[in-house]
């Protein structure tokens, strides 16, 4: 019999009471590895009466106490690490290179809600009239929550309840159904690190467990990864009941490629970015469009593609490991049909490799499509796996063009040699997050994750500065204070301050 996931609630590990299950499923090997429960709106109405009732004590915890859990936290992770990657890679797929990186990614945002102190200082202005100060204070909000996706069980998490737990608020976690184990291990860690009780929940489950936490009125902020469908859905819905909702949406990210670009690190660069993690990254560099000269680069790109080793995640040496499930990877070898059909060329066929002892699992190959246009399914449609689509442009202008003309807006690359190619390609394309010679363009967390257009919704991104702002509210005093034998002086009308 496989192990149950359970709930955290007000402190404590325990046993879903619903009678709706699901396996968690090695995409490696079909393995069950344990069964989540499928939670409705009681046990997230549990979940939120336990974070609402331990909000009063831990808004008053100094803010030095709440940064101290969390340097106790980003030690422990660091201590867990490998144990952490381990799970990751069983119940995800990825290898366990790529699941440390998932981990270590999340930590550095922990390590930055450690400073909180300047984070969440505020404004003073002193004398803004006669006598009078004005100052700004930034409080939390109360119970938030946030939804998680299955690509990065570790990071995304990590982007969420430490800032907003460390901001002064609490927080209900739904993390993916199909990937959950890593999260109950972080939210292990975070009891032992002194995170109070009732200040992290953790519940599970699909439609109605995000319906719920939509609807809740005690929840004051959604914070949201994942699919753009269930994305607007929780925006809509969540902004309907009054509430705030950032929700970082779908890509189709491009990396335009200069003839004068050096050639080695960019195809590793472009080879890594595409095919990483099996391409289930929102951050994925899914189409490549080649300038000039640089066409003549395909058949090098799939030279360097096919040095990549596929295997299950936990074998030495595996470049990237199966996609999450079986309907995902139906899904995959739809769209390379598609693109078959619809006329683009196949550089390179990854459907159904054979990986010795892994006959059942979810796996992909690399693969590579030329003369790819818009309207074509590969092109419009964010296929989340291993393929990527060349595009080729006459010039710069035309490049940009292209992936100003996309919907989506979450990253871009330029590869390029020339300075002033570069300061004309980030000062002109339209997306959130820019890359020169650089892949994938996610910033460091003292920075904030922005991407833009399609891809995201509300105005302020899930980590950084940005986040703090999110998960507070800002209140202005202005004050005035006399001395005891000061004169009152005259009625005052008018709504001037003197």
């Amino acid at each position: 019999m496989v192990d149950k996931v359970k709930l955290l609630i007000d402190g404590a590990f325990v046993d879903a009471k619903g009678s709706q299950w699901r396996d968690v499923v090695n995409p490696a090997t079909q393995d069950v590895l344990a069964s989540v429960p499928m939670c409705g709106s009681d046990e997230v109405a549990q979940a939120v009466a336990a974070a609402k009732a331990a909000f009063p004590a831990w808004r008053a915890t100094a803010i030095a106490e709440r940064a101290r859990v969390f340097l106790r936290l980003q030690a422990l992770i660091r201590e867990h690490m490998d144990e952490l990657a381990a799970t990751l890679t069983r119940e995800q797929g990825k290898t366990l290179a790529d699941a440390k990186g998932d981990v270590f990614r999340g930590l550095e945002v922990v390590e930055h809600a450690c400073s909180i102190g300047t984070l969440q200082m505020g404004e003073f202005a002193e004398n803004v009239a006669g006598g009078v100060d004005t100052y700004a204070i930034r409080q939390p909000l109360g119970v938030c929550a946030g939804i998680t996706p299955f690509n990065f069980p570790a990071m995304i998490p990590l982007w969420m309840f430490p800032m907003a737990c460390v901001a002064g608020n609490t927080f209900v976690l739904k993390p993916s159904e199909q990937d959950p184990l890593t999260p109950m291990k972080l939210a292990e860690l975070a009891q032992q690190a002194g995170l109070p009780r009732g200040v992290l929940n953790v519940v599970h489950g699909g439609v109605e467990a995000v319906n719920a936490i939509c609807d809740h009125p005690d929840i004051k902020a959604i914070s949201f990864v994942g699919s753009v469908n269930v994305g607007r859905h929780v925006y809509e819905r969540g902004t309907s009941n009054g509430k705030r909702v950032q929700a970082m949406l779908g890509a189709k990210n491009h990396a335009v490629v200069l003839p004068d670009a050096n050639k080695e690190q960019t195809l590793n660069a472009l080879v890594g970015a595409a095919f990483g993690a099996a391409g289930q990254r929102c951050m994925a560099t899914s189409v490549v469009v080649l300038v000039g000269k640089a066409k003549e680069w395909i058949p090098d790109i799939v030279a360097k593609a096919k040095t990549l080793k596929v295997s299950a995640g936990c074998e030495p040496g595996a470049d990237l490991g199966p996609v999450i499930n079986r309907q995902a990877l139906a899904r995959i070898e739809k769209l390379i049909g598609q693109g078959i059909e619809q006329g683009a060329t196949l550089e390179l066929d990854g459907r159904k490799p054979v990986i010795a002892g892994y006959e059942s699992g979810n796996f992909v190959a690399p693969t590579i499509f030329s003369a790819v246009k818009p309207g074509m399914a590969i092109y419009d449609e964010e296929i989340f796996g291993p393929v990527l689509c060349i595009c080729e442009a006459d010039s710069l202008d035309a490049a940009i063009a292209l992936v100003n003309a996309n919907p989506y807006g979450n990253g871009t690359a330029l590869f390029t040699q020339s300075g002033a190619a570069a300061r004309k390609f980030q000062h002109d394309i339209d997306v959130g997050q820019v890359g020169i010679n650089v892949p994938i363009p996610v910033p460091v967390p003292i920075f904030s994750f922005t991407g833009s257009r399609g891809s995201k919704l509300g105005d302020l991104g899930p980590y950084g500065k940005e986040v703090i702002r999110f998960y507070t509210q800002t209140k202005t005093v202005t004050a005035r204070w006399f001395d005891d034998d000061a004169t009152a002086g005259p009625v005052n009308t008018t709504i001037a301050l003197r």
